[in-house]
């Protein structure tokens, strides 16, 4: 388990930049915080720092968000909105999580526990002030 202390937006941004480094396609990776933890702000610079140079939204009201990088994709799946599982198969979230050339990012991924499988790596944030936040990051070789 990897644990990160992030003191600032700066901060954050390092620490995207280090775990985008590590990634390899396919991947999910399953964010977990609660509202205003920082789940989308991380999300924003990991994407960026995976090659997206347009800009990066939240998907909150798209559900997701897809961005290309070269012949790979990119998506970005807010699931907080959903009521359940099945509004997630209905836009067909299990086929872009089956990609072999995707990166898959969710937030709220426990509302759609049983649509996840593979590589999956798991990252907690944890506000603890304003500015502050600990990341504990599992699964990451």
């Amino acid at each position: 388990m990897i644990k990160y202390l992030s003191n600032s937006p700066k901060d954050t941004d390092i620490f995207a930049e280090k775990i985008a480094k590590k990634l390899s396609y396919p991947k999910t990776i399953l964010l977990f915080g609660d509202m205003g933890s920082g789940k989308t702000t991380f999300t924003k610079s990991l994407i960026k720092f995976l090659g997206v140079d347009s800009k990066i939204t939240s998907p909150t009201f798209n559900i997701v968000n897809q961005y290309s990088v070269l012949d790979k994709t990119i998506n970005h799946f807010d699931m907080y909105r959903l009521e359940d599982e099945s509004e997630a198969e209905e836009i067909g979230v299990s086929e872009m999580l089956r990609d072999k050339d995707s990166i898959n990012i969710i937030e709220w991924p426990q509302k759609i526990a049983s649509l996840i499988f593979g590589d999956v790596i798991k990252i907690y944030i944890k506000q603890i002030d304003e500015n502050k936040r600990e990341f504990l990051v599992e699964g990451l070789k």
